[in-house]
């Protein structure tokens, strides 16, 4: 595939789907029909060189395809043929639902997924794909399961659409409350794939992580009270304030201790502190969902400090303990094990790792690896370093890791 195919697949896929859904409202023919343009793509651009506007030359092509597909329905149905034609004709329209509780485009797609008919971590996935475009590697590297089984339940969830007929419409205001929870961990799950990729070049998109975000922030003017998505906003805006200063000028990662803190948006940072000190969220019982966004902020917001020596690692792991009391998870022990390395030594810190698995991941490894370095135990690091290469499929974070091994073996080890 065309370098330039590949990365408007990458960054586009999600958006073409909402503008063509939003007008014809065929989930089963809008994925075929952009299936059949990347196709094209790949032979036309490959011979003839990529077009000046990529995304709209997939999209112009897309859209011909279904155009054609529905006069086929039409024709073979021996009606509705000057329907197919008007088609072809219509200006597009923005959006097929013409209710007005919610206007945006991406929000309407992620609430259709989020349907009562699709399991919550089904509709999760499914609107990860379908609406924000990321890959079906890198959902299967958030929910912590193998690819092939991640897309089997993307499979199973779109086929469930089609053949249960769910419409393409944002629910009523009665039935929104029920589906936040779902639309807020899409969210999460989409800021995360775009603050830490789990593959591709790049070690941060902030473009997807900025959307995500966008998605909160729309849903919270929405149910402005609602305390899972202040926490959440908090939490998303704590994080995506640093996203200028994790890469240097070559795209390379920057760990948070050498971090330029100069370059982190302290607006955003100022504007989370506030929402955690909303009366919504202070001084009275959370939704379990809302308390884990709450304590995964807090422990963002230790990280605020002028240096990194500042920070308080106690308070962080305290804040893991309280976390894992709740929402006992492998990723949270992870970092709870590198909070309590920092506040007890290394040895204390891979102690804490005992018993943590995370099949498939790279990050478990590379953990290991670092505080395995710190004890002075440079061959298990090392072998721990190749585990992690192993299963790393994002580049900057294997250059990172590589760069790592070679100040442990020297120059030419």
């Amino acid at each position: 595939m065309p370098t330039e195919l590949d990365e408007v697949v990458r960054e586009e896929w999600g958006r073409m789907v909402a503008v063509l859904l939003g007008r014809f409202r065929r989930l089963d023919l809008v994925e075929d029909a952009l299936g059949d343009a990347v196709e094209a793509a790949a032979r036309q651009w490959a011979r003839d060189g990529a077009p000046a506007n990529p995304a709209g030359w997939l999209q112009t092509v897309a859209r011909r395809r279904v155009v054609d597909r529905l006069r086929s329905e039409a024709m073979a149905g021996r009606r509705h043929a000057l329907l197919a034609a008007d088609l072809d004709r219509r200006p597009p329209r923005v959006m097929a639902d013409p209710g007005d509780l919610v206007e945006d485009d991406l929000l309407r797609l992620v609430l259709m997924c989020t349907h009562p008919a699709l399991a919550p971590e089904s509709a999760s996935a499914l609107a990860l794909r379908l609406v924000l475009g990321v890959s079906t590697h890198d959902i299967a590297a958030l929910f912590l399961v193998p690819e092939p089984t991640m897309a089997a339940r993307i499979t199973r969830a779109k086929k469930k659409i089609v053949t249960a007929g769910i419409p393409f419409a944002v629910p009523g205001l009665a039935a929104l409350p029920g589906r936040l929870e779902t639309v807020a961990q899409t969210a999460y799950l989409a800021f995360t794939a775009g603050y830490a990729p789990a593959s591709g070049t790049r070690l941060v998109r902030p473009d997807l992580a900025g959307e995500a975000v966008r998605l909160v922030r729309t849903v919270h003017v929405l149910r402005p009270d609602d305390p899972t998505l202040t926490a959440l906003l908090a939490l998303m805006l704590l994080q995506h304030s640093r996203r200028d200063a994790r890469v240097d000028d070559q795209g390379r990662l920057v760990v948070l201790a050498d971090q330029d803190r100069g370059r982190w948006h302290y607006g955003e940072i100022e504007e989370a502190r506030r929402l955690l000190a909303a009366p919504g969220l202070v001084g009275t019982p959370l939704p379990e969902l809302a308390a884990t966004y709450v304590l995964q902020a807090l422990v963002a917001a230790e990280h605020v400090a002028p240096d990194s020596a500042q920070t308080r690692w106690d308070r962080v792991v305290d804040l893991y303990d309280q976390l894992l009391v709740l929402a006992p998870s492998p990723a949270a022990r992870l970092a709870r094990a590198v909070a309590v390395a920092e506040t007890s030594g290394p040895q204390a810190g891979l102690e804490a790792l005992e018993g943590v698995e995370m099949p498939g991941n790279h990050r478990l490894a590379a953990v290991r690896a670092e505080l395995l370095a710190r004890e002075g135990d440079v061959a298990a690091a090392l072998e721990q370093f190749d585990v992690a290469l192993a299963a790393c499929g994002n580049e900057a974070e294997r250059a990172h890791l590589r760069r790592r091994c070679s100040t442990l073996t020297g120059p030419g080890g």
